[in-house]
């Protein structure tokens, strides 16, 4: 018994040994290296890849706002926690296709045949490895070999399939469609063969059976065999029909072809009954529905997601696209029985931004603005959401023209959305275009408030101050209360979702809790700046006085202060209660109402509203500047639409200022074009004279420059004649007394200017003579180098109540009219806390740069005041360093010196 027992053990072990070769082609041989590739290669492989992305794809947080992709790929970062995986895989391919080919072969391309049927899938195995690792290069040649190699087998179509989408991967679309058209061709032609079998089946049973009744000519069975592997046709998998259809419709979104991408993913529904699949399809279609406003269509599909049993991700966001799409009262009731659940908390703000789109739609604007309020106020992790909701409200409000609401909207949008936030530069453009005009309007109801406020008797003071102090705590409390009860939502949720997760490993395999801390801490402790003493909520305000018509304090009337404690004397201590107060709070009130409607006509086109702007200027019976300025700005408003106005300011301005610019322009329109003239032929008269000077003929220049001070006052170089005149006399006088009464009258006349400081530099000399010829020590080294002929800048120093918006415009409108040809460029600079500048760019050499400064401080138009301003001209290197040392007296002397 032991003996026959020993006889079938040996036996057996001789027929493993003889199976363990991979030369002889037998029944045995061909099963245990096909069964070994299949289960110790490819399929634990297999499951190594599937296990790796369904980990990856649990974690992911997609953007349901953008389309999603139809196969998410892990990116170059992301996929390096999959390495480990991935390349077990390959490893476990590579060795079975080392030990299990049939013949073995150190060189795979030169072998002629494979009777391992398994090992076509493990090459095809490490290709589609190679792809996830994106390796594309790696994964063409695996699927290129494959489909050369394996011709006659179904790996050759799955192999041609993951090859299409590494090229799209790399964008070679002109590969992929030219592969993906070759495997539609084939999967088509087999479809319609096989609606067609039943009469082929016929047919051939039919042709058998004639067959019988002729003799047939004897063919050897290896000959039959070889005719039979040529005439087999290799039927195309209906299991990759749906990766088929989806990977077209990829290729189609890549092209921007949305059309055909609709009717890929259309057909691919008919490939498969998995759910999971089939949700993602659902909703990518209702989203391309929906950005083509097919809203009938976008609403059957996210309704479709719903019924597939979609993650809870997708399918609240189902729920809300189905919502834009087109809301009724059902959807309504749905998502308000959403709100009441607690596991919804931390979704609160997109149902809300849901509503609040069915209120649109519906007419009710009211409503919908309070549910985007509402949206702002529950999202805590959300950026993206919130900055969703900040910007439609500021949307709203710039359409109904409430510009100081939207630019308040915009700037809270622009400060929590994300880099990657769609049109993220175009909306803090929008804030930062509206915020001058904020801080205008703002400061002239602050200063009109403050004044009202003075007119009031002490005792009335006090009392507004103590009600306004009950209002602010009143509203903080309110504020805490909500703040409150959204934290112990969100709490609540968490607590919630973090014991239905129990004890699992959840945590640690789910690539999402890179971002869950940070999450986390937004919903304990809310939007907190990164500052000392950030967990301190209770923070006290500060009223800014903001008042309605009827004396009660209007919304947003408070700003936030560190302090601990609010009381009257606080509030009152910037109440402007003596005769120079008040004169400086309407000085910044004019100035703030003249900025607001410079703004409001030149930059957002809303003529009526500067007009009220520039007419309440005149009517605060406050002697200023801006008066006439304002009267002028509304005869340009009024000039072709109401002539019975624009009269009323022309009589204004020829009453009150007739020695104007702008009264000598009403007289006659044609008075800047011969200003100019004049002044062009006054250049021309002074460049003459300074020859003149330089020929030494000092006689004549004395006769004209007398002439020009004495007759000319307006002459732009009168200050320059008065020097010439001094210097001629000096010339010709050994005395140098006869020069003092002219050097004199040029420091009365032109104080700030460099003639006065060359006649003070004179008058110094005549008194004290000049200093002993002595050493001098050596000059210091200065920052700045001179270069000839280098590109110039022109930088024009604001005053600090000066709006460098509005200063711009004019010089911009300046170079128009008089440098329109020379292509500069106008930008404004922040150069210190308190000052701005305007930057002109654009002249080629320090001579043109000299020109255009001669022009500017030579010319009212446009300018007003500002051609008072300091004007220098700087190359791009200096001027790099005058912004870094903030030293403009040290540049101004080397400009002396060098220019």
């Amino acid at each position: 018994m032991r003996f026959n027992i020993f006889i079938v053990v040996y036996s057996l072990l001789l027929g493993v040994l003889a199976a363990c070769s991979t030369e002889k082609n037998t029944l045995i041989n061909r099963t245990y290296h096909s069964t070994t590739a299949r289960y110790n290669g490819y399929f634990n492989a297999n499951e190594l890849i599937t296990m790796s992305m369904n980990t990856y794809r649990s974690g992911l947080r997609e953007d349901y706002d953008e389309i999603l992709p139809i196969n998410p790929l892990p990116n170059e970062e992301e996929v390096l926690s999959l390495y480990p995986a991935i390349d077990t895989a390959i490893v476990k391919c590579t060795k079975v296709i080392t030990n299990h080919s049939m013949p073995t072969a150190e060189n795979p391309s030169k072998k002629k045949v494979e009777y391992n049927t398994w090992i076509d899938e493990n090459w095809t195995m490490i290709g589609v490895a190679n792809f996830y690792r994106r390796d594309y290069d790696g994964a063409i040649k695996n699927f290129e070999y494959v489909r050369k190699f394996f011709g006659k087998d179904p790996s050759n179509y799955k192999a041609a399939l993951w090859q299409a989408k590494a090229y799209i991967e790399t964008k070679q679309y002109n590969k992929a469609g030219t592969i993906l058209e070759e495997l539609a061709k084939v999967a088509e032609e087999q479809q319609s063969a096989s609606s067609k079998k039943g009469i082929s089946s016929l047919l051939k049973k039919d042709a058998d059976e004639k067959g019988k009744k002729k003799k047939k000519k004897k063919v050897s069975r290896k000959k039959r065999k070889k005719q039979k592997e040529e005439e087999k046709v290799v039927e195309f998998p209906e299991k990759i029909r749906f990766e088929l259809e989806k990977t077209k419709a990829d290729l189609a979104l890549r092209k921007g072809d949305t059309e055909k991408a609709i009717t890929y993913l259309e057909e691919s529904l008919k490939h498969t009954k998995k759910k999971p699949e089939l949700a993602r399809v659902h909703f990518i279609l209702g989203q391309l529905y929906a950005r083509d406003k097919q809203n009938g269509k976008a609403k059957e599909h996210f309704t479709a997601v719903l019924k597939k049993n979609p993650s809870f991700e997708m399918g609240f966001n189902a729920r809300i696209q189905r919502a834009f799409a087109g809301g009724d009262e059902k959807i309504k009731k749905e998502f308000e029985k959403m709100l009441r659940d607690q596991k919804n908390a931390e979704y609160k703000d997109q149902i809300y931004y849901a509503l609040a789109e069915i209120a649109f739609q519906e007419g009710n604007k009211e409503k919908g603005i309070e549910y985007l309020h509402k949206s702002t106020f529950y999202s805590v992790s959300n950026a993206k959401q919130k900055g969703k909701s900040y910007e439609k409200l500021g949307d709203l409000s710039y359409t109904d023209r409430d510009f100081i609401r939207a630019q308040k909207y915009y700037d809270s949008c622009s400060k929590v959305i994300p880099e990657t936030y769609p049109n993220a530069e175009g909306i803090k453009n929008k804030a930062l275009k509206l915020q001058d005009l904020v801080k205008a309007v703002e400061t002239a109801m602050y200063e009109d408030s403050v004044q009202r406020i003075a007119q009031l008797s002490p005792k009335e003071r006090e009392e507004f101050a103590e009600k306004l102090i009950k209002q602010i705590k009143k509203d903080e409390e309110e504020r805490k209360r909500k703040e409150a009860v959204r934290l112990a939502e969100l709490q609540s949720q968490q607590a919630n979702f973090n014991q239905a997760q129990g004890g699992s490993k959840w945590y640690w395999n789910n690539a999402r809790t890179r971002s869950d801390g940070f999450d986390e801490f937004r919903k304990q402790w809310g939007q907190r700046e990164n500052e000392d003493n950030w967990r301190r909520s209770e923070k006290i305000v500060e009223a800014n006085f903001a008042i309605d018509e009827n004396g009660e304090p209007i919304e947003n009337a408070v700003v936030e202060t560190k302090k601990d404690s609010l009381t009257v004397d606080q509030l009152l201590k910037d109440i402007p209660l003596t005769d120079s107060a008040i004169l400086a709070s309407n000085l910044r009130l004019v100035t703030a109402l003249y900025d607001a409607g410079i703004i409001y006509k030149e930059q957002l086109n809303e003529v009526p509203q500067a007009a009220k702007q520039f007419d309440a200027v005149l009517k605060r019976n406050f002697e200023s500047d801006y008066n006439l300025l304002s009267s002028y700005q509304l005869y340009k408003i009024y000039e072709s639409s109401d002539e019975t106005q624009a009269n009323e300011q022309k009589g204004y301005i020829l009453t009150y200022y007739p020695n104007s610019d702008y009264a000598n322009y009403l007289r006659d329109p044609n008075y800047f074009i011969k200003r100019k003239e004049i002044e062009q032929l006054a250049e021309q008269d002074y460049v003459t004279v300074l020859e003149r000077y330089n020929r030494g003929l000092y006689y004549p220049v004395i006769t004209k420059a007398d002439m020009v001070i004495d007759g000319e006052p307006k002459n732009p170089y009168r200050s320059k004649y008065m020097l010439l005149k001094a210097l001629s006399l000096g010339q010709m006088n050994v005395d140098k007394q006869p020069l003092i009464p002219i050097l004199n009258q040029v420091v009365a006349e032109y104080p700030g200017t460099p003639e006065e400081a060359k006649a003070k530099e004179m008058l110094d000399i005549i008194k004290n003579g000049y200093s002993a010829n002595i050493e001098a020590p050596a000059a210091k080294t200065s920052l700045y180098k001179y270069e000839e002929k280098k590109e110039h800048w022109v930088i024009i120093f604001l005053d600090e109540k000066e709006s460098a918006n509005v200063a711009k415009v004019k010089v911009t409108d300046f170079n128009k009219e008089f440098f329109s040809r020379d292509k500069l460029q106008t930008t404004s600079k922040i150069f210190s806390d308190k000052q701005s500048v305007i930057s002109v760019k654009g002249f080629p050499t320090e001579a043109d740069a000299e020109k255009y400064m001669r022009t500017f401080k030579n010319t009212r138009k446009y300018l007003l005041d500002l051609q008072k301003a300091k004007v220098i001209s700087i190359n791009q290197d200096n001027m790099k360093i005058l912004f870094e040392t903030k030293k403009v007296p040290e540049y101004e002397l080397f400009y002396l010196e060098n220019y």
